[in-house]
């Protein structure tokens, strides 16, 4: 077997070139660190038309994938703000409320506006039997409002019972 060595700078023209044109300057971001951030990558992932890593961040997605992408398909772009995250422990898990907002731009350039919770979880790492599972998205709770991202983003959102 012949060994090719490429540079990385090769590797990213590669991977850039099978991204769409709108997505090969967005940067790639896969952080589970927090929910915040997690909720972050989920939308990088679909601003970057990456929709099967998207959907890997939740739990049980809510969609099968088929129609979790077909949501998606007139998205141009999704801005997203997440606010003062609090965790709490429960039964061996830590969850983690996300309150966001969120802005949708649609082809043709209609914008629509979201605000709720994304409730993350991990269940703790210490007891976990491989294969390991990282922070996840165990559902989310969004509806369409109308005002500016500020305005809208929740104060506070609070972890299931």
């Amino acid at each position: 077997m012949k060994t090719i060595l490429i540079s990385t700078a090769l590797l990213a023209a590669l991977f850039a070139s099978a991204l769409p044109a709108q997505a090969q300057d967005i940067p790639y971001i896969d952080d589970r660190s927090d929910g915040a951030a997690l909720v972050k990558s989920l939308y990088n992932a679909i601003n970057r038309r990456e929709f099967s890593r998207a959907y890997s961040y939740f739990s049980e997605p809510f969609d099968d994938y088929p129609s979790f992408v077909k949501g998606y398909a007139k998205t141009v772009d999704v801005e997203v703000i997440t606010g003062k995250v609090t965790t709490e422990g429960a039964a061996g898990s830590i969850y983690a409320p996300v309150p966001v907002a969120i802005k949708s731009t649609e082809e043709g350039g209609k914008a629509r506006v979201f605000a709720g919770c994304y409730i993350t979880r991990i269940v703790n790492a210490a007891i976990q039997e491989p294969p390991f599972s990282p922070l996840h998205i165990e559902s989310a709770e969004l509806e369409e409002v109308d005002g500016p991202l500020e305005k809208v983003l929740p104060k506070v959102c609070h972890s299931p019972s």
